[in-house]
């Protein structure tokens, strides 16, 4: 049965790093988080990463004459780090290209951070030059290395230098960061195509979760401090990315279980419903992938006339571009029945195999992309192939309002994978 409850004891009875002794209760839980809570989790956060000197004599004030500041700009510049070599001599995965250290991100000064280069694989299993960044936190690490949180990020466009790598703040600084100073290595990919020269950009399940697989190989290689255990946390997209690595075949035993927070659900729902509710950029993506993963695929095979023009500039700019206009009719009939289509959207699907490891899968119930109904269609999908599942739902926030406010309890749930207790599991029991 699914019950709902907002009293904080509840919360505590799903997560075993509180209460070990009840991790595997199976209760479904709605948690009832406001915005004045996240606001202050919000202020913590900066308050944390801030050094203030108190008890200090200070000087008398003077009157401040108006002056224009000069905002360092928020992407970087695509540098040489980023061009593979040509040609790319053979690696196996996740064997490092090159790294170098950078301190040009807006993150805490107490962090390291080292950029990678590394060999990854394509689903189609082409090797590929692959970036990212590894954020590493300050002190002296565990007698068993830094645990590993590898992170898979939203899509925020087809450009080389929509890389997160590429952004100051790495397109979730502060939370990413959050993760360090708590005591993990968090490991970044970029995806490929993103930020290394090694061809176009895919939205693609299988070739995403390859490159969070191996950038966690690379940083070991790179950082000698990391340790061997490790979690997936992906978010929009990079949910998706987050259960295939959880239902690849790698059989790592090091792999502790996957986060899917917003954006989980079948890739042909979440498609279909961008086709009818204007949100075309995805749907730009998905051309991209397509034209990517299937040399024969023409773009003019699914897109009317007036979306190529918007298509072709979307391919050389980030979703911050508020230059792009999207015309109202952007697919052609019957698209999504074109035979590239529909294979893509065959092997885009979790649950298509077992995860190998226990699932965290959180959603806002006013999420307007992707609903809580069809994340729990997929959820249920899971559960009935047998994963360890938490399903977790927030009411009254959307995807951008669920991701601070799930913070506490993805945090618990990491901290106990990593503990070694039990994964909680609320599926529904036969």
């Amino acid at each position: 049965m699914i019950t709902s409850a907002t009293d904080t004891m509840m919360i505590r009875r799903i997560f075993p790093a509180l209460n070990p002794d009840l991790a595997s209760s199976t209760i479904v839980i709605t948690i009832d988080i406001s915005v004045r809570s996240f606001l202050i989790a919000i202020l913590l956060l900066v308050a944390m990463s801030a050094r203030v000197t108190l008890g200090e004599e200070l000087p008398d004030a003077e009157t401040a004459k108006p002056t224009k500041l000069a905002h360092p700009p928020v992407t970087l510049p695509l540098t040489s780090f980023y061009d593979a070599p040509r040609p790319l001599p053979m690696g196996k995965p996740g064997e490092l290209i090159r790294s170098e250290t950078s301190n040009q991100y807006s993150l805490p000064y107490e962090l390291s951070v080292l950029r990678l280069l590394y060999h990854s694989r394509t689903s189609r299993g082409e090797d590929v030059a692959v970036s990212g960044v590894v954020l590493i936190p300050d002190g002296k690490p565990p007698a068993s290395g830094w645990p590993i949180i590898a992170w898979a990020h939203e899509f925020r466009g087809a450009a080389r230098q929509c890389a997160p790598s590429l952004m100051r703040n790495l397109g979730v600084g502060p939370l990413l960061a959050m993760y360090a100073n708590l005591g993990y290595a968090v490991v970044a990919t970029d995806y490929a195509g993103l930020g290394a020269d090694s061809g176009k950009s895919v939205v693609d399940m299988q070739s995403n979760a390859l490159d969070v697989i191996y950038s966690v190989t690379a940083a070991r290689s790179a950082v000698r401090e990391i340790g061997a255990k490790w979690i997936a946390v992906g978010a929009f997209e990079g949910a998706l990315a987050s259960i295939g690595i959880a239902e690849n075949e790698m059989r790592d035993p090091n792999y502790m279980g996957s986060v899917a927070t917003s954006g989980l659900a079948e890739s042909q729902q979440v498609y279909e419903r961008s086709a009818t509710d204007s949100s075309g950029r995805s749907l730009l993506s998905l051309v991209s992938t397509l034209e990517n993963l299937y040399p024969e695929f023409k773009a003019t095979e699914i897109l009317t006339d007036k979306a190529l023009f918007a298509y072709k500039h979307a391919s050389e700019s980030c979703a911050s571009d508020a230059h792009l206009e999207l015309p109202q009719e952007m697919m052609k009939p019957g698209w999504n029945n074109n035979r590239f289509v529909k294979e893509f959207f065959a092997g885009n699907n979790p649950g298509l195999n077992a995860a190998q490891g226990p699932l965290l899968v959180i959603s806002g119930e006013i999420d307007p992309n992707v609903p809580v109904e069809m994340t729990a269609i997929t959820v249920a999908r899971l559960c009935k192939q047998g994963d360890r599942v938490l399903f977790l739902k927030y009411p009254n926030l959307d995807s951008s309002g669920v991701m601070g406010a799930s913070a506490g309890d993805q945090i618990s749930w990491i901290k106990a994978r990593f503990a070694g207790y039990p994964a909680p599991n609320n599926c529904r029991q036969k």
